[in-house]
């Protein structure tokens, strides 16, 4: 292999310059001001996010699209970009990328620069819906049969695509639904000419993007000691300067703020990835139970460790579907009593609602969801509620009849007069929306057709579409579970042992799935495995958070970074648009396990300051 890419340079640097729909404009900018890349790479599409533009679709067939990308970002920074020769890699184009690419032409017209667009689609499976239910799909979480009204339906494509685009010289390269890391491996199997079956490659280049495509999340975003990282205003935004040998290096633009070190890169490289012997791409199956992050430098960490193994035969789908509306209120409640205060105020709102329906012979809510903000609802049973002055009632409900839900917004308002004293920020009647809900599924990958458009001319593709044999179960799960038991003996607690919270032991992140949350747990020193391994055990969890997991806890361990992934099923509310939970993406799961209290010795104990 080639020591050197395309351009003779032995590196490749690319910036991560959003990390979902509605991230800050300033990403783009500061990379391309002082981060020296030579690729800006756009994640934009949350399964959340399809469904948002999903429903956008519905209003108005030319959007569904990130519009921001065109507006804000590319208008920002498409001419210096193209004057330092930065290419554009996104996926932006949502359910729409046609839509995106033209808005895309349209704006460099008018800035008067020249630039080829490509386009990568086949990921829209809505022509192939009728054959799709015939054949039987299920949920591939819950195993229900294909609901009736499907919205979209979008296959999670890789990277090859992306790499024809660049390969054939295009400046921009617009997406609809790939997998988020796919827009930084195709980058990099341009430059460095990797081969498909290069799988070890391949899953190197997928952690690259893991890391990169959720923005500031990996330079000190979200960090558990959010304390030590300096300047939120100014965050850097990340950079990874990739190697031939698929070693990379994590950083961020000089002069920024935020903070990359072993701890801020480990959060986020188990951030979502389920079992993280066995992460399902559809270039490759990621095995990154061996991964090692090193502090290089200041704000730089070297990551090296990934390893691949051939893809399944088959695509994830992200279907989503229209299942009644949606509706949530809030009021801020001031004053002595304020959490019974706003909890009464949330059950009178119910009443009233209920007997408004029947007597508009409409039936009951289909799902109402009732919480106080402020009192740690979010911790269920183990955080006690001191009295508190200024509590925020949440009330969410559901119902397949919009005349229901608009209802029962119209009697929000009416609390600033009629109920509890100190009732204020009512804020006007909230809106209805559509509820659009997710359904995932499998395909196999001869009924996709992925196609990919330089200028509107047709490109053709490589033959690299081979899939490898279907995992049903890893074997390499079964090998890291057989790391985890030999590479240390959990601790069992000492009767004088003390109890600490988790967080003073281990690092923290979660993140959502569907209905499944995702928490990352990193040791902060090696000697604490025992410790977590023995008191975090699969059903010491699910109790511990089971006023919110419904469903089976399943813990991974990573050796290399000294870290366990939990993965709980059915943990929150059916997740994304479909939740009516004021955390419906699990991004506060992690703060509720830090919370666990676990046992140690009286010396560490001390030691910690507890």
């Amino acid at each position: 292999m080639n020591k050197q890419n395309r351009q003779g340079k032995e590196t490749v640097r690319i910036g991560g310059a959003s990390g979902f729909w509605g991230d800050s404009g300033i990403g783009p900018v500061q990379l391309v001001e002082k981060g020296e890349v030579d690729y800006l790479v756009f994640d934009y599409l949350a399964e959340l996010t399809m469904s948002l533009l999903a429903a956008a679709r519905l209003k108005n067939p030319e959007t569904g699209y990130a519009l921001d990308f065109v507006t804000g970002a590319l208008r920002a920074v498409l001419k210096p970009a193209l004057a330092q020769g930065i290419r554009i890699v996104s996926n932006a184009g949502g359910v729409n990328p046609r839509a995106c690419a033209a808005a895309v032409r349209k704006l460099a017209e008018e800035l008067g620069v020249p630039v080829r667009v490509a386009v990568v689609d086949g990921d829209d499976l809505l022509p192939q819906l009728d054959a799709l239910r015939e054949s039987g799909v299920r949920d591939m979480q819950t195993g229900a049969a294909m609901p009736a009204r499907i919205l979209t339906a979008n296959a999670y494509l890789g990277a090859v695509p992306i790499r024809a685009a660049l390969d054939a010289g295009a400046d921009i390269v617009i997406t609809g639904r790939c997998v988020d890391s796919a827009v930084t491996l195709g980058v990099l199997m341009h430059e460095f000419g990797w081969e498909p079956g290069a799988y070890d490659l391949m899953a190197a280049g997928s952690l690259a993007g893991h890391i990169i495509e959720c923005g500031c999340q990996a330079t000190g975003g979200l960090h558990t000691d959010w304390e030590q990282v300096p300047d939120w205003a100014n965050i850097g935004y990340p950079v990874v300067t990739c190697r031939p040998d698929g070693t990379f290096l994590v950083g961020k633009p000089p002069g920024t703020g935020g903070l990359v070190n072993p701890a801020t890169v480990g959060e986020q490289m188990l951030y979502e990835i389920g079992d993280p012997a066995a992460y399902l791409l559809p270039d490759v199956i990621c095995d990154f139970t061996g991964v090692t992050l090193r502090q290089a430098a200041p704000d730089l960490v070297e990551v090296q460790g990934a390893r691949g193994r051939a893809p399944t035969a088959s695509y994830k789908v992200s279907a989503t579907y229209a299942d009644g509306y949606r509706c949530s209120a809030q009021l801020t409640i001031v004053g002595f009593d304020a959490v019974r205060k706003a909890r009464r105020s949330g059950e009178a709102f119910l009443e009233r609602s209920r007997a408004l329906l029947a007597r508009a012979g409409l039936p009951d809510f289909t799902e109402t969801r009732l919480d106080v903000l402020g009192t740690a609802a979010s911790f269920g049973p183990h955080v006690p509620q001191p009295p508190l002055f200024e509590a925020v009632m949440w009330l969410a409900v559901a119902h397949p009849d919009k005349r229901a839900l608009e209802l029962f917004a119209r009697e929000i308002a009416p609390a600033g007069t009629s109920w509890s004293p100190g009732t204020t920020g009512v804020g006007g009647r909230p809106s209805v929306s559509l509820a659009i809900k997710q359904f995932p599924f499998l395909v196999p990958k001869t009924m996709v057709r992925p196609a990919v458009w330089l200028d509107e001319q047709p490109l053709p593709l490589p033959a690299a579409f081979v899939p490898g044999e279907e995992a049903q179960a890893s074997p390499a799960s079964g090998k890291a579970a057989a790391t985890a038991a030999s590479a240390f003996t959990p601790a069992e607690p000492g009767g004088d042992w003390v109890e600490v919270p988790l967080i003073r032991l281990a690092y923290g992140r979660s993140g959502d799935k569907g209905d499944f949350s995702n928490i990352g747990i990193i040791a902060r020193d090696a000697a604490y495995l025992p410790l977590i391994a023995g008191q975090l055990s699969e059903a010491a969890v699910a109790a511990f958070l089971a006023h919110n997991v419904k469903g089976r806890v399943t813990r991974y361990f990573l050796p290399g970074i000294g870290a366990f992934n939990f993965l709980c099923e059915q943990a929150l509310g059916g997740g994304g648009m479909a939740s009516l939970r004021n955390d419906p993406l699990g991004k506060g799961m992690g703060q509720v396990l830090l919370a666990m209290p676990v046992r140690v010795p009286p010396g560490l104990a001390r030691a910690l300051g507890a």
